[in-house]
């Protein structure tokens, strides 16, 4: 006799590609797998099965990866073209388990969360909308999409907002703006994206002063004005060493920029435990970002940096939810996004003209929020505890 899963978790990146939202969810998916039928519907970039054999992980928990046609540096229609394709995927697998419940994020946005509100109307179950970040709006600051699309997609985002069961986002900035545009009436709770493992990293006890960056060199970054600002202050005479690490659209002029200049490196995409590592390298972390995108999203590594005990320089407005982040934690400073500002800041740290002793290295409380453990604590008692209810 057919048996419909109790719940699906639906998130295009997983385990063990993405190693913090990925990882949280396969956490998420195995402790829910004891209790209950648990599928996890996702895209395939590292041959998943072959993986959980070799770990171990995932025990009793059920899988349906589709194939990956586009990664993070890939056009903007080609990776349009992969959402519809696993928009598809996910619609089949949808109506062939028919589950109870469904968690959904954002990853891929717009579409494969209106296709789970129509499957959870339509067949009467419910649905959790995990909003990492706004869409169409944070695609829109960057690269303005057409009118006609804009509204529609608009819509039907708006129209999944206010049928499910459960809103869950990372600001209380980005919750305001999920209210006023969607006039939703289902409840919004706050959860902060989770730092990637410090299992495995020695934070040294004399860290180079320098920068790092790891991360998405993505269209959100500012990476083209880091660049002029970097590219500014070595013509000039500057030698602090600066270490990008991780894939993007703006990889090809970070590595142009590398073989510029002695003192900055590019090393392509890395581990997540080097990428930690190197953060706990470095006194400082680059953390550049659209003003306006902060209204609709809000960078992941942050929680990384805050882990790896790394100053934050956050190149944003001091307006921003990202400004105050840092700011009211005592994590860093915020620079205005302007060339000649940030590449003066650059060498009154090499000057040792910055105090950094205002700042607080061991963010006891802020490292015990961003915790996997409580992560998925608190994804279990949304999704399952007022999720489900």
């Amino acid at each position: 006799m057919f048996k419909r899963l109790d719940l699906a978790v639906i998130n295009r990146s997983f385990w063990p590609v993405y190693p913090v939202i990925g990882e949280a969810l396969m956490r998420f998916s195995e402790q829910q797998a004891k209790h209950q039928s648990v599928g996890v519907i996702l895209q395939d970039h590292a041959d998943i099965k072959t993986h959980l054999a070799k770990e171990k992980r995932g025990d009793g928990v059920q899988f349906f990866p589709c194939h990956a046609f586009s990664v993070s540096g890939s056009s903007i229609l080609r990776r349009a073209i992969d959402a519809v394709f696993f928009m598809l995927w996910v619609a089949a697998v949808l109506l062939i388990k028919r589950p109870k419940n469904v968690y959904v994020s954002t990853d891929p946005p717009v579409l494969v969360p209106f296709i789970v509100m129509l499957y959870c109307k339509l067949f009467r179950a419910s649905y959790v909308y995990h909003l990492q970040d706004i869409h169409p709006e944070a695609a829109n600051v960057v690269i303005p999409v057409r009118p006609l699309l804009y509204r529609l997609l608009l819509s039907m985002d708006a129209l999944t907002m206010r049928h499910a069961q459960l809103l869950i986002t990372i600001t209380h900035e980005m919750a305001e703006e999920i209210k006023r545009r969607s006039g939703t009436t289902a409840p919004i709770r706050v959860l902060s994206n989770p730092s990637v493992s410090f299992d495995q990293v020695v934070v040294p006890p004399h860290k180079v002063l320098g920068f790092t960056f790891c991360g998405n060199a993505g269209r959100l970054q500012r990476i083209p004005l880091l660049i002029r600002a970097i590219d500014q202050y070595a013509s000039a005479g500057g030698t602090l060493p600066f270490v990008f690490a991780g894939a993007g659209v703006f990889a090809g002029d970070l590595q142009q920029l590398a073989d510029k200049h002695d003192n900055v490196t590019y090393k392509g995409l890395v581990s997540a435990s080097d990428a930690a590592q190197l953060n706990a390298d470095y006194c400082w972390a680059l953390l550049p970002i659209e003003d306006d995108v902060t209204r609709f999203a809000f960078p992941s590594k942050s929680s990384s940096y805050v882990f790896a005990g790394a100053n934050i320089l956050a190149i944003c407005g001091a307006h921003t939810s990202v400004a105050s982040w840092v700011l009211d934690n005592r994590l860093g400073v915020v620079i205005e996004p302007d060339v000649e500002t940030l590449c003066s800041f650059f060498f009154d740290v090499e000057r040792h003209v910055v105090d950094m002793s205002v700042f607080d290295t061991e963010r006891k409380e802020l490292k015990e929020s961003l915790g996997f453990d409580v992560f998925v604590k608190q994804l279990t008692d949304l999704v399952i505890n007022e999720g489900e209810g």
